[in-house]
């Protein structure tokens, strides 16, 4: 990982105004040399002249990135803040809740207060924590926490981010207890688990590829832990392998939780394999590009993580997603004739006049849905059907996306045969490949 220190020469460093006024003066005295001497204007140095100036006002008025410490980098990268900040909470103080399918877990305070967060933890300790999910009591860690990722992150960095966060305000709030229901409740049994799934290590860069995609692969890999959402589990909460999507339980705009799907990741046509790494970019840069506007969960990685990152790092994000092999995962059956001829009605009644009959959507009004979604093809339909139910919930304020038209929520105009129906026809037309969704999949996210 690149760090973004830098040394700087002490002293007042002139800026790019000075060199500019220093520019305009000597312009503007040789001009008048020319015309007291009564000599020509030279049109082509005028010109340049001209362009020097436009140059120089565009560095002032180009936004530079911030300078961030290397610690600073590995927490932004693992959106730290995030999991760590209850709502309406002080920050890295802990208590935002988690439900799983195995109970509720409840973050925990990274604070440096030494009595509730880890103000008294060493350097071993926080590693063990880290790579091998062991508190410093010996107790295990249960991998809602992503220590199936973290393990792979590098000795330097794990150094600069315990720096970092020790070096942040001290909140005094003791940790919450976790609601867990028996037998997990029993943390032993975490030792058991962690025989049968967990692999640690750090992460190996693969000498066949360029620097800049192995820097991509340990920031997704590793730092951003991607897989956490992105990879499909197995019953017992494990990660099963491959980028294919993966569910999770989070609040929609009602307030309530429900399932929420990630989408496919790997260059799959059912994935990113229409995006550019150009796209990919710009969408975890800016939270939007040609095909998408980033809404639901994914706001708070792109508003306190991946926005905030260096533009390289982002962009060797990009490279390592556009190089992942396509994989579809399992879309399911696709949906009858019947069940697509009543979701193409309904979508010509509410969606065709923003989204096009074509599904190819609108620079203006409606993003495209034909081929280049993985939200309307992912695996599990449930983000899908949270996006038709209550409307998708954008970043507020905006973080500079491309922006669309406002779209409704349709939960109180659809029936659940309707929205499934409108959602099968999504899924299964212009060539997507998304399987059907059905009435009892709706009301599940009701």
């Amino acid at each position: 990982l690149i760090t973004r220190n830098q040394s700087v020469m002490p002293g007042k460093q002139p800026s790019s105004k000075h060199f500019r006024a220093a520019f305009i003066a000597a312009a503007a005295l040789v001009w008048q040399l020319g015309v007291a001497q009564d000599a020509p204007v030279d049109a082509e140095a005028e010109a340049l002249a001209a362009e020097q100036g436009d140059a120089l006002e565009a560095v002032e008025q180009a936004p530079a990135e911030p300078v961030l410490t290397r610690g600073e980098v590995v927490a932004i990268a693992g959106n730290c803040v995030s999991c760590h900040t209850a709502h309406g909470g002080q920050e890295m103080a802990g208590g935002l809740a988690f439900t799983t399918a195995f109970g509720t877990i409840y973050s925990t305070n990274i604070s440096p207060d030494e009595a509730t967060g880890i103000g008294a933890w060493s350097l071993e300790e926080f590693t063990q924590a880290m790579r091998h999910g062991v508190r410093p009591n010996g107790e295990h860690l249960y991998p809602a926490f992503p220590y199936t990722a973290f393990t792979k992150i590098n000795d330097e960095d794990m150094s600069a981010l315990f720096d970092y966060l020790r070096g942040l305000p001290a909140v005094a709030q003791p940790n919450l207890e976790n609601e867990m229901a028996f037998p997990f409740s029993i943390r032993a049994l975490m030792g058991v688990w962690k025989m049968m799934f967990f692999k640690d290590g750090e992460f190996q860069a693969d000498a066949s590829q360029s620097e800049e995609w192995n820097r991509g692969a340990y920031l997704v890999e590793a730092l951003a832990h991607c897989s956490a959402c992105h990879t499909p589990r197995n019953f017992l909460g494990a990660e099963k392998g491959g980028m294919t999507g993966g569910v999770y339980t989070d609040r929609v705009a009602s307030g309530e939780l429900r399932p929420w799907s990630a989408p496919n990741l790997t260059s799959s046509e059912t994935g990113l394999g229409a995006w550019s790494v150009d796209d990919i970019t710009a969408y975890l840069k800016t939270g939007g590009n040609a095909y998408v506007t980033t809404h639901g969960p994914m706001n708070e990685v792109i508003v306190n993580s991946t926005s905030k990152l260096p533009e390289a790092d982002v962009r060797a994000m990009a490279v390592y997603l556009n190089s992942l092999p396509a994989e579809d995962g399992a879309l399911g059956s696709a949906a009858s004739a019947t069940v697509m001829n009543d979701g193409e009605t309904l979508y010509n009644i509410h969606c065709g006049t923003c989204h096009l009959p074509t599904g190819l959507g609108d620079p203006t009004q409606a993003p495209r849905l034909a081929g280049a979604s993985p939200i309307v093809q992912a695996p599990d339909p449930a983000s899908l059907i949270n996006v038709i139910l209550y409307g998708p919930q954008l970043p507020n304020p905006p973080l500079g996306q491309h922006s669309w038209q406002a779209m409704d929520p349709f939960g109180d105009v659809l029936s659940d045969d309707e929205v499934a129906a409108l959602a099968s026809y999504l899924r299964g037309a212009w060539g997507n490949k998304g399987g059907a969704v059905t009435a009892k999949q709706v009301a599940a996210q009701r």
